[in-house]
């Protein structure tokens, strides 16, 4: 697998659908997978997650609230591709801009 995209969500119910609809409509092509880290939510993340039912989709769920170091650290341990990106999970990052960086990458630049 070339890129693993790695997202921490905390309480981001209503941002998991966009989320993976822009990862996927941003990677056209690319062999990925999705980590999604839910970092212990209390809202109804982790059931967004579950109903997604894509099959790029890997859901690694905390117990409670670690913080976005720890949960960054379990979806990186998790990750299987080349390549990591990783992306917060409030829609701020535009995955669309991951290509381009990693064909600087394999370009050497």
């Amino acid at each position: 697998m070339k890129l693993s995209v790695v997202v921490c969500v905390y309480n981001e119910e209503e941002n998991i659908e966009p989320m993976i609809r822009r990862i996927n409509e941003g990677l056209p092509g690319l062999d990925y997978e999705m980590v999604f880290v839910d970092d212990g939510s209390t809202d109804g993340t982790l059931a967004a997650l579950r109903s997604a039912k894509n099959t790029r989709l890997k859901i690694i769920e905390l117990r409670k609230n670690y913080g976005q170091s720890l949960a960054l650290m379990a979806g990186i341990d998790h990750a299987e591709g080349t390549y990591i990106a990783t992306l917060d999970g409030d829609l701020q990052n535009d995955p669309a801009d991951i290509p381009g960086m990693l064909t600087l990458l394999e370009k050497g630049d």
